[in-house]
C-alpha cells in the first residue's frame, strides 16, 4: 500500500486467481540502475501455483515462468493484489503467445486493487491486443485504452458503492517475444540483463518504470494545470503522494489520472528475469540489490516459487519492511532449456 491514506479492509481474497484470464503490460529498456524489492506471501491458499508458459501458439523461442508472494508486513490489512497469467488469451487464443503479470498496490482500502485485478487484462484484450501478428503501436493503444476503461468502470463502481479507494499498478504483457510494461504510481518493474552474451557474465539491474509522484516537476505542473495543489509535504492537496492511480475519485478533478507510461522491448538471450513490486518492497531493496538476491538463488537451481517467497521474507523479516509487501518474478528461458522440477 502506498503511504497515502489510512488503510481499510482486510487481506483475504486479494490474491484471487483470474480464472483463465491473462494480462499484459509494457517494459522500458533503460540504462538506469536501481535496487528492487519484492514481497512475501503469507498463506498457501492465497498463492498461485507456478505456471510455465511452455505450450500454446508462437512463443518465439522463449518460455516464461512466474510466481508471486505477499506479506502484509506490520499493517493490519493487506491492500495489494496481483495477477499471474502465463496463458492469457482468455477464451479466444491467438497465434501470438500472450502472458500477463501485474502487481496492484491499494491505498485507502483494497477495493480499487481488486477491481483492477479482475478487469484490466480483460479490458486490454477487448481493446484490440494483437493476436496474430505483432503490432507494437496497436498493442500500446490497447493497453492505454484498457487502463482508461478500467478506471472509468472503477469510478462508477466506487461512486455507487460510496468508497474512495485507489491503487497504483505495474503490469507486464509478453506477446510473442515482445515485452510491454505499463505503470501508474510508484509500483516498479526491474529487469535483470546479462552484461555480455556469456551466461556466466554479471547481471545488470535496469529500472523499467518511472514513478508518478506529485512532488516531481512534470507531475506537479500537470496537477497545477488541473487546478490541484501540491503541499509542502509533497502531496497532492496535502494528502496523496502519488499523482497517477486507478480510482481515488475524490482527487480526479485535481490532477490524478490513470494514464500509464508504456514501453516495450524484444527478448534476447540476455534478458533473464523481471521483478515487479509495490513500493513497500522497493523501500527496503534497491534494484541492483534485488537482482543480485534473486539471480543468486536462481543460479543455485531454486524454482521461481521458492525464490519469490524468500525475497519477500527477506524484505519483511530481515529488512523490516513495515508496509504491505508484494513481489512477482517473471523468468525467461530459451524453450530448449527446461527448468528443474
Amino acid at each position: 500500500m502506498s503511504d497515502t491514506q489510512s488503510p481499510e479492509g482486510g487481506n483475504d481474497g486479494q490474491r484471487r486467481k483470474l480464472e483463465e484470464k491473462p494480462k499484459r503490460a509494457g517494459v522500458f529498456d533503460d540504462d538506469n540502475e536501481e535496487e528492487v524489492m519484492v514481497g512475501k506471501e503469507e498463506t498457501a491458499d492465497r498463492r498461485k501455483k507456478l505456471r510455465k508458459d511452455d505450450e500454446g501458439p508462437d512463443h518465439s523461442g522463449f518460455a516464461v515462468e512466474a510466481d508471486a508472494s505477499e506479506d502484509k508486513g506490520s499493517r493490519h490489512t493487506m491492500e495489494d493484489a496481483w495477477v499471474v497469467l502465463p496463458d492469457a488469451w482468455l477464451d479466444s487464443p491467438g497465434k501470438l503467445r500472450c502472458a500477463h503479470f501485474a502487481v496492484y498496490d491499494g491505498h485507502g482500502g483494497r477495493l480499487a486493487a481488486e477491481h483492477a485485478q479482475k478487469k484490466l487484462h480483460e479490458n486490454v484484450v477487448s481493446a484490440g491486443l494483437p493476436r496474430e501478428l505483432m503490432d507494437v503501436k496497436a498493442a500500446k493503444k490497447a493497453i492505454l485504452d484498457g487502463f482508461q476503461k478500467t478506471d472509468a468502470s472503477l469510478l462508477e463502481e466506487s461512486t455507487s458503492g460510496g468508497w474512495q479507494d485507489g491503487a497504483t499498478a505495474v503490469c507486464v504483457w509478453v506477446l510473442g517475444k515482445t515485452v510491454f510494461v505499463a505503470n501508474v504510481g510508484d509500483a516498479k518493474a526491474v529487469l535483470a540483463r546479462l552484461t555480455a552474451e556469456d551466461t556466466n557474465s554479471p547481471l545488470k539491474a535496469i529500472v523499467l518504470t518511472r514513478d508518478h509522484k506529485a512532488i516531481y516537476p512534470q507531475e506537479r505542473a500537470r496537477i497545477q494545470k488541473s487546478g490541484g495543489t501540491v503541499g509542502t509535504n509533497g502531496r497532492l492537496q496535502g494528502r496523496l503522494e502519488v499523482s497517477r492511480a486507478f480510482g481515488d475519485r475524490q482527487f480526479k478533478k485535481v490532477g490524478v489520472v490513470a494514464t500509464p507510461d508504456i514501453h516495450s522491448f524484444d527478448l534476447t538471450d540476455r534478458e533473464q528475469f523481471i521483478i515487479l513490486g509495490c513500493d513497500g518492497l522497493w523501500g527496503v531493496f534497491g534494484a541492483s540489490d534485488a537482482v543480485h538476491f534473486v539471480g543468486k538463488l536462481l543460479k543455485e537451481g531454486l524454482p521461481v516459487t521458492t525464490v519469490v517467497r524468500r525475497l519477500v521474507r527477506e524484505a519483511v523479516r530481515e529488512r523490516r519492511c513495515k508496509d504491505n509487501c508484494t513481489a512477482l518474478i517473471i523468468r525467461f528461458r530459451p524453450e530448449s532449456v527446461q527448468p528443474r522440477a
